[in-house]
């Protein structure tokens, strides 16, 4: 049967074939939201699912997009109203060419999303690049984060500083080389048929969106996030550090740090979670959110 999408979306979304994400793709919209940044409200992509009184935001990782959270968000959403949304420069959220994608710009970016989609204090959680993001965030905006959940997060370990200081050509070449490596990935599954065919159809799907290259370059020469080690000791917002153990990415020890550094904070591990847990254990990992979010005890 032949599924229609959204007409901002890449044609390659008919090649999906997960449910979680299919799912995801057809409750997936576009909302105008006006920033300082450009002239024209920026078409930002989210998908709001479950009903409650209170409300989490997730906020995804670095070149990343809201379909990250394709098995986690319905698990949420049994119980609390729950966003996804696309970060200023990545997914399917429009790039506007006249921008600079900076730290700076993401955060306003999702403020004014917040301001105009939300309007009230959220759980707000982030996963990898999407935790620094909520760092920076909640220690900015306070009163918009109700509580904090950084699941294997960055803060600790920021980009390689080489993207900084690639000058043009090669800075282009060097985002090309991470968009071969996916496509490879991809090519590489569906020769052999195996069952992580629509993970690498999921990760790879936005790197065809209009920008995509122009808007990691432009965010590789800003530095990206850094170490956040001193916003993290003025959090004083209630803080759950989620961490899939077995973390390729990060390692597990940046998960000590952080409750070290988090007054606020404590440290459940989830079991062979590795750096996505969102993705390889969502049941347990959106236990561990609802809980926390909802001030349950036991």
């Amino acid at each position: 049967m032949h599924q229609t999408f959204a007409d901002f979306l890449p044609e390659a979304t008919c090649r999906l074939q997960e449910p979680t994400a299919l799912a995801l793709i057809h409750n997936l919209q576009r909302r105008p939201i006006a920033t300082y940044l450009s002239n024209l409200p920026i078409e930002t992509a989210c998908v709001v699912e479950g009903q409650g009184d209170e409300p989490v935001l997730l906020l995804h990782g670095f070149d990343s997009s809201v379909l990250e959270f394709r098995r986690l968000l319905p698990c949420l959403a049994t119980e609390a109203r729950t966003w996804a949304v696309d970060l200023l420069g990545f997914g399917f959220t429009e790039r506007p060419l006249d921008i600079a994608y900076t730290s700076a710009a993401i955060k306003h970016h999702l403020y004014r999303f917040w301001q105009t989609c939300i309007r009230e204090p959220v759980t707000l959680v982030g996963t990898s690049m999407g935790g620094a993001v909520a760092i920076d965030f909640a220690t900015t905006y306070p009163d918009a984060v109700r509580k904090l959940v950084l699941i294997n997060s960055m803060g600790f370990t920021g980009a390689p500083s080489f993207f900084r200081l690639l000058p043009a050509p090669f800075d282009s070449l060097a985002v090309e080389y991470l968009r071969q490596r996916k496509l490879q990935a991809l090519a590489l599954a569906e020769k052999v048929t195996h069952a992580s065919t629509d993970d690498i159809r999921c990760a790879a799907l936005h790197l065809e969106m209009p920008g995509w290259q122009q808007s990691l370059v432009s965010f590789n020469h800003s530095g990206g996030y850094s170490s956040l080690v001193l916003p993290m000791a003025s959090i004083a917002t209630e803080t759950l550090i989620l961490w899939g153990r077995g973390d390729d990415v990060l390692g597990d020890l940046d998960a000590q740090k952080f409750t070290r550094s988090i007054c606020t904070s404590r440290l459940v591990w989830i079991e062979a979670g590795g750096h996505t847990p969102q993705l390889s254990q969502p049941e347990p990992t959106a236990k561990h959110i609802l809980k926390f979010a909802l001030g349950r005890t036991g």
